[in-house]
Parts: C-alpha cells; structure tokens; sequence
C-alpha cells in the first residue's frame, strides 16, 4: 500500500508528459485549441505532482528527475513546436501573387524565409538547458534563477491561441477581435522578426541569471507575499478587461515585478 502511495506523484508525472506529447500531436495536426488545452492541463499536473510528493513526504530524487524529463517535453519540445507553428504561418505566402498559375510556389517568392522556422528549436536547447541547470542547482528552491519553463510556454500559447482566433476570424468571417487579440494574434503573431526576437529573448532569459520570484505561498497571509498577491490581482484584471488578448502580457508582468521586486529588496 505505502508503495502505491509513493508512485502517485509519478503517475500524475506521466500525466503531464502524457498531456505534453498529446499537445504536440495536435499541433501537427493542426488543432491548436486542443494543444492549448492540453498544455494547460499539463501545467497544473505539473504543480499538482509536486504538492502530492510534499502531501504524501514521499519527495526524492527519482521524482525530481521525472519531473523535468516530462516537463522538457510539455514545456520544452511543445513551445519549440508552437514557436515553429507561428513562424511557418508568419512566413507562409499570402496573396494568390506568390503562387504560378499551376498552383505551385512562385520562386524566389518566400527565398531565405523557409528556413526562419526552425531557428524555433532554440526553445527546446534552452529549455534542456535549464532544467539540468535547475537539478543541480541548490539556489533554486523558494525562488527561480532565470524564467522556469511553464512560463514561458505560457507566453508563447498565449500568442498561438490569440492567432488560431484571428484565422477563425478569416476562415468563418464571423465574430469579432477585440484590438489586443487581433495585435498578437496578426500584428505580432504575422512578424517572423518579433516571433523570433521572442524566441531568442526569453529563450536566453531562462539561462539567465535574473532572479524571479516563485507562486510558493508558504503561507496565505498577505506579509512575505506582497509581490505574488499582486501578480495574480493584475494577471486576473488583464484577463477580465481584455480577455485573450491580455493574457501574453502576464509573462512579462511577472518579469517586470520580479525586477522590481529585486530592486526594492537590495535597497
């Protein structure tokens, strides 16, 4: 019985890798909605394994090491793929003018931009990168060094789910966008040189050494948790006033706060 116990945290370990590969399947195939589901859900089982190791005291390094093994698939491999979905859509012909009467690409047409999206993979090595870096690491452990994983997915699926809207839009010509959702979801999400610029920017931030601070309340009172009271009061007004559209703003709300957060705290 006290063996079952123990495998528990693992099981939802494995739910979370398991939600991970699903989500990449469903990339490739094309449902994003799905992918974005699923990566949400991965990332509660990833904190919810965690709170049942610390539940259960049965906490040890073969969960940790499981742990990042299913978290470099959900939050490692999974954005690389997103990233790479945004920027084959970003860099994809638009305008019957880039096509031959035949229907095959014009050439010279899309030219050094075929290969943009697989500068996406970054993700995946900088992710690989910190999550080594973060087993090893014993500073780690009531606060991040360098943006964690999960966060930055959050980001990026914020960005793919505001663009799976805006071609909702074009494909059904229904509805409507509010102006956030249609800035990340054509604006940013249609630019392959922001895309890339985001790939790049919070790819090195996750090997950075720019202490964030961690969403571990030890307790619920409001001293010792000022600054996570207040991310997640303005996380949820973002998303009340702007729905969708302000949701990849919260990665970098949590970002800024944290600097500030550090500023303050050596003064």
């Amino acid at each position: 019985m006290k063996r079952i116990i123990a495998e528990i945290p693992n099981l939802i370990t494995l739910g979370n890798l398991l939600c991970g590969s699903l989500a990449i399947i469903a990339l490739f195939e094309g449902y994003w909605y799905i992918a974005a589901l699923l990566i949400l859900l991965a990332a509660v089982l990833d904190f919810l394994d965690g709170f049942a190791a610390r539940l259960l005291k049965v906490s040890g390094p073969f969960g940790k090491e499981l742990d990042s093994l299913a978290d470099m698939v959900s939050f490692g491999l999974a954005p690389g793929i997103m990233m790479y979905m945004l920027l084959t859509s970003a860099v994809a012909p638009t305008q019957w003018s880039d096509f031959n009467p035949d229907g095959t690409l014009a050439i010279g047409k899309t030219d050094y931009s075929q290969w943009l999206p697989y500068l996406a993979m970054f993700i995946p090595l900088m992710s690989a990168y910190r999550l080594a870096k973060f087993n090893l690491d014993t500073r780690q452990t009531d606060s991040f060094i360098g943006l964690a994983t999960p966060s930055n997915t959050l980001l990026i699926l914020s960005i793919l789910v505001c663009r799976a809207f805006v071609l909702d839009l074009h494909l059904l010509m229904d509805g409507s966008l509010d102006d956030l959702e249609f800035f990340w979801g054509y604006t940013i999400a249609k630019n392959p040189y922001i895309l890339l610029a985001i790939t790049f920017v919070f790819g090195f931030l996750l090997v950075a050494e720019v202490p964030l601070f961690a969403l571990k309340f030890k307790s619920f009172g409001w001293k010792g948790n000022e600054i996570r009271f207040t991310f997640l009061a303005l996380s949820l007004m973002l998303l009340i006033i702007f729905q969708y559209g302000g949701a990849p703003f919260i990665i970098p709300l949590y970002i800024i706060l944290s600097l500030l957060n550090n500023l303050f705290s050596r003064k």
